[in-house]
């Protein structure tokens, strides 16, 4: 067999595969021979068919049929001899095979491509760290969000005020202001104001007590339209927040003795969640500066497998809604590159590098999580009695490796963020 490898890039290959009829006689006489076992003749039984009746009445399709059946056998055959590893279907073309004569097509197909590691020096990777500061207003939100997750619901009889729902009756109106039949919706909840779609009415809304009825317009659908209703209150329900004192401290946590305690676990909090968002934004930056740096090439159809997989995943989110997939492929593709150009450089990195998380390793991490938790020591190793479970600990652990080890080429610049400019940003959002 000769075969001629052509690199048309660096992710690109193409066979030139040539075999000799010496190569292919026995094979040739095999699919002979299970030919004439599904041929009827008039006159010969099957499989007793003579080669030369055989051949002249059916050459080319025996041919063809040599092909098909052959095709993947010389393809690995040249594959394997080259030590090349396909990362996608090849694409057959320029076929040529008759009897007695040589067969010989082409095979065009993607490869990883060679990753090359940039020698790194101090410095190479110019890094952000945001550095939070924050202030009493997340203190504040944070406990006040602490007084909500344990409020109750009580239904009132004044007047509603901003914040409450109102359980009420909804009747659709036509543009002249006539119920629609069939448009009734019972026990319909909608909040006054506070954010919530009715803030441009809630002055309608402020005030009314069970069984009054109002106006309003409210939206139909995504798309912006709207419709009047007529609006009927049910009851009036409000959030009642419970007081700071100390039963509602026991109920948070039971070593709280006082609001000082309060503040001062709430602030160690606030700053691990802050410290935690900066830690990953540093450690994606780390790795994007290496991406930028080497600015790996790829090949497309890793790029592909990827957004397949994706798109496959917000299918299943979507639970069989329509969806738009070509808005979705371009939205990921990005994404899809990124990760692709990673992966390459981290398992070269793993290789060059000889990172690895020992088994002693993650059962170190098992036992600290134990250690944080002990009152879910049960179902922590009962978890990681799973292998893919642990399998995801090994990756989590070779992951933080190889950012240790790209961490001393980083040349660090360091941010300050204000939380309160935060606060702005995502009101404005």
């Amino acid at each position: 067999m000769k075969i001629k490898v052509n690199k048309p890039n660096e992710y690109t290959r193409e066979l030139e595969i040539d075999i000799p009829w010496s190569e292919l006689e026995s094979d040739f006489n095999t699919t002979i021979k299970k030919f004439s076992k599904k041929v009827k003749m008039p006159g010969f039984r099957a499989g007793k068919i003579p080669r030369d009746r055989l051949m002249q009445q059916f050459q080319a399709n025996i041919e063809a049929e040599f092909m098909d059946n052959n095709f993947q056998k010389y393809y690995l055959m040249a594959v394997q001899q080259e030590e090349l590893l396909p990362i996608n279907k090849a694409e057959i073309s320029d076929v040529h095979f008759h009897m007695n004569e040589h067969f010989s097509f082409k095979a065009v197909f993607e490869i990883e491509p060679e990753m090359i590691i940039p020698k790194l020096k101090r410095n190479s990777l110019s890094v952000q760290q945001t550095i939070y500061i924050h202030d009493e207003h997340d203190i504040e939100d944070a406990i006040m969000q602490l007084r909500k997750s344990h409020a109750t619901i009580a239904t009132v009889e004044d007047g509603a005020i901003e914040g409450d729902y109102l359980i009420c009756t909804l009747q659709k109106l036509d543009e002249s202001g006539v119920p629609i039949i069939g448009k009734k919706f019972e026990k319909q909840y909608l909040r006054v104001g506070k954010g919530s779609f009715t803030d441009n009415q809630k002055e309608k809304l402020i005030g009314l007590k069970p069984g009054d009825s109002t106006r309003v317009i409210l939206p139909v659908n995504q798309e912006g339209e709207n419709a009047e209703y007529e609006l009927t209150v049910g009851n009036v329900e409000r959030e009642i927040l419970p007081e700071i004192n100390e039963e509602f401290l026991k109920r948070i946590n039971p070593d709280l003795d006082s609001i000082d305690a309060l503040t001062s676990d709430v602030e160690k909090k606030i700053k691990a969640n802050f410290e935690e968002r900066s830690r990953t934004a540093y450690e994606r930056d780390l790795s994007d500066a290496l991406i930028d740096l080497a600015s790996p090439s790829f090949a497309p159809s890793m790029v592909e497998n990827y957004l397949a997989n994706l798109i496959e995943d917000v299918k299943k989110q979507n639970k069989g809604e329509p969806m738009d997939e070509e808005k979705v492929r371009e939205h990921y593709t990005p994404v899809a590159e990124r990760n692709v150009k990673w992966y390459s450089l981290r398992n070269k990195l793993i290789e060059t590098q000889d990172i690895a998380a020992s088994k002693e390793n993650v059962e170190d991490y098992i036992e600290k999580l134990v250690e944080r938790t002990p009152q879910s020591e049960k179902e922590i190793r009962k978890f990681y009695k799973k292998p893919s479970d642990r399998k995801r600990v090994e990756d989590d652990l070779v992951e933080k490796k190889i950012l240790d080890y790209l961490e001393q080429f980083a040349k660090v610049k360091e941010v300050e963020v204000y939380t309160k400019d935060l606060r702005g940003q995502d009101h404005a959002h």
